[in-house]
């Protein structure tokens, strides 16, 4: 490939280790990992061909969800790959440069931010951790209910329909009690946590409706003290909620690296 037609593509900033020890491992399309060095950091990079990722082709690409899932699944093979040889700060989706010479700039533009990054990362994992009640049908007519005695057809559909109600607003207030405990459980086993957006029930395997979805940064030594706590909190989950818990995963939601590649 001549070289004007190739990029770089980033995938995570770490710490400097034997670069021998990438050998095998492949990324977006493919292609190989190498590392670029700079003083005490290292950027994970593939050469790419510049085409695939300048800015209208991503512009293109971004939209086919078939070649999105492709390539974060290597985007994110590569970074749990290199987690488990260095403490690693993974970059965002697509993180594009013209060379590693440029790589190399950025490494250099950027050294006290990742500095402080990777040294908060040291030693720490993400859990996810998932609260979830159970979703409220939609809403229909219910069937016949069998009158009480002394009661009309008409007030036996209206019981059902507020027995209903009732049952579905108790089961979201004993999600939100359930949300609290887990906060404040969790707090005492973790050192930072950032809360996303709940999770849509259309785009989720599981059952129920997502009303918590947070990570927390956890150091790897009280990973199993962290489980443990999150198991506790799932058996003593009221019915018709649960709790979940995912991990331990390179700490993605704790990386603030703030850099963006450029269109080659």
């Amino acid at each position: 490939m001549d070289r004007a037609e190739q990029a770089s593509y980033a995938y995570a900033v770490c710490r400097p280790f034997d670069p021998g020890e990438l050998d095998g491992l492949t990324g977006v399309g493919g292609h190989p990992v190498h590392l670029v060095t700079r003083g005490g950091l290292a950027a994970v990079v593939s050469t790419v061909p510049a085409a695939e990722f300048d800015e209208q082709a991503l512009r293109t690409r971004l939209e086919d969800l078939r070649w999105l899932e492709e390539v974060a699944r290597a985007h994110h093979g590569v970074v749990a790959g290199v987690a488990a040889r260095s403490v690693t700060a993974p970059l965002r989706l697509a993180t594009v440069y013209r060379s590693d010479d440029r790589v190399r700039e950025v490494l250099d533009e950027n050294a006290a931010a990742f500095e402080e990054t990777l040294d908060s990362l040291a030693g720490r994992v993400e859990f996810g951790v998932k609260v979830y009640a159970e979703a409220a049908r939609p809403a229909r007519a219910p069937g016949p209910a069998a009158p009480l005695p002394g009661e009309s057809p008409g007030k036996a559909y209206l019981r059902r329909r507020r027995e209903q109600r009732d049952r579905r607003d108790d089961t979201w207030e004993k999600a939100s009690d359930l949300c609290e405990r887990v906060s404040l459980a969790l707090e005492r086993h973790s050192l930072a946590r950032v809360r996303h957006q709940p999770q849509n029930a259309a785009l989720s395997e599981s059952s129920g409706e997502n009303v918590m979805n947070s990570a927390y940064l956890v150091d790897r030594e009280r990973a199993a003290e962290f489980v443990g706590a999150v198991e506790a909190l799932a058996a003593e989950a009221p019915e018709g909620t649960r709790v979940e818990a995912s991990g331990p995963w390179t700490p993605y939601s704790f990386a603030s690296l703030r850099t963006d590649g450029e269109g080659t």
